[in-house]
């Protein structure tokens, strides 16, 4: 009988949750990948249980979809598999001023950075408490430290999912289970261009990480029941910074930053 603990991953199809699959299953940790690319997720299976020698297992799930998250939980409870790590971090930004953005566009991104992940949370966790172990990982941003002009929905998605899951590390204190939080800056992954950045070199600079080392250090941050993993020392320097202005300062320098990302 197959004993390894199971990971549940969204948005593990690229980026930083396909690194953060590659790095649970070098710990031995059987896999529940979900994402929408059916071709893509079955070849990253494919290479993982190879590689890796552990069970994958994947669901072509769209999170934009309000349904999503329970139709992952029943299929997991139907097969008789507890999840012990909760990975919450598909998720996506979209550059533009809100009043012109197409609603159904807003709607969608708060489905899946906002709602989905608490959807998801709030189905799994139960278990986790009743067992009396288990860890959850939020992929949040640095963004979530300011008000992101041109980027207004996305920024403020991310400020939830940080609040929301150091909130939730405070109510689980003596359970078992534990809430990360990881807060990457800016990463080389396929968010700028999904965002519609047409400056690369302005979204990466001096603060960009490989999607490796954000991986890296969420997952060390989670094993050590870290509530609150920044990645790179620049990027904690800059959060810490934001502190220390005038509440309104960091809005208009975000806006300047942005108006630079899309010349």
């Amino acid at each position: 009988m197959n004993t390894n603990p199971i990971a549940l991953i969204t948005g593990a199809s690229s980026g930083i949750g396909l690194e953060l699959a590659k790095l649970f299953a070098r710990e031995s940790h059987d896999l529940a990948l979900v994402a929408r690319s059916h071709d893509t997720l079955k070849h990253i299976a494919e290479n993982i249980q190879q590689t890796y020698g552990v069970q994958v297992k994947c669901y072509t799930k769209d999170l934009s979809v309000s349904s999503t998250p329970e139709e992952i939980f029943e299929a997991l409870q139907s097969e008789g598999g507890n999840i012990d790590v909760l990975v919450n971090n598909a998720g996506f930004g979209w550059r533009g001023e809100f009043a012109k953005m197409n609603a159904a566009d807003a709607l969608e991104m708060i489905q899946v950075n906002i709602t989905s992940l608490t959807h998801l949370t709030q189905l799994f966790l139960p278990g986790m408490i009743e067992r009396k172990r288990g860890k959850i990982l939020n992929v949040a941003s640095t963004a979530a430290f300011q008000p992101g002009p041109l980027m207004a929905t996305y920024y403020a998605s991310k400020a939830y999912v940080l609040n929301f899951s150091l909130a939730l590390t405070e109510e689980l204190q003596g359970t078992g289970v534990t809430v990360t939080a990881l807060c990457p800056g800016p990463t080389a992954t396929g968010f700028g261009k999904r965002a519609g950045f047409t400056n690369e070199k302005i979204l990466g600079g001096a603060l960009s990480m490989n999607a490796s080392a954000v991986a890296l250090q969420g997952y060390k941050g989670l094993m050590k029941g870290k509530p609150l993993v920044i990645s790179g020392w620049k990027n904690l320097l800059g959060t810490q910074l934001v502190r220390l202005l005038p509440r309104t300062f960091p809005g208009k320098l975000v806006k300047s930053v942005q108006q630079k990302r899309g010349t």
